[in-house]
């Protein structure tokens, strides 16, 4: 059985801007092995696109939401969908 590649798309809620969780972020998910994008929203909430491995974007998820993220998280709105392969590296705009 092949490994299954998704794309988890989410939105952050809470402290998460001028805290460097963006580029935290990007650390986590290039050290799983993911690509994607994480992006300040105009709102104070962090979009955060990720493409990888099932196992690997759960794991950011729960990294996510483990308190050990810089600034603080209140909520997490996350969907995964197929993968759209559109992905290369990891970046924070």
């Amino acid at each position: 059985m092949a490994a299954e590649t998704q794309r988890l798309t989410a939105t952050i809620m809470g402290e998460v801007q001028a805290v460097g969780f963006r580029y935290w972020a990007r650390g986590q998910a290039e050290e799983l092995g993911l690509t994607g994008s994480a992006t300040n929203n105009a709102d104070g909430s962090v979009a955060l696109v990720a493409e990888g491995l099932t196992s690997g974007l759960n794991e950011l998820l729960r990294r996510i939401r483990s308190g050990d993220s810089p600034g603080r998280v209140d909520h997490v709105d996350a969907t995964v969908e197929e993968a759209s392969g559109g992905c290369a590296g990891f970046e924070c705009l």
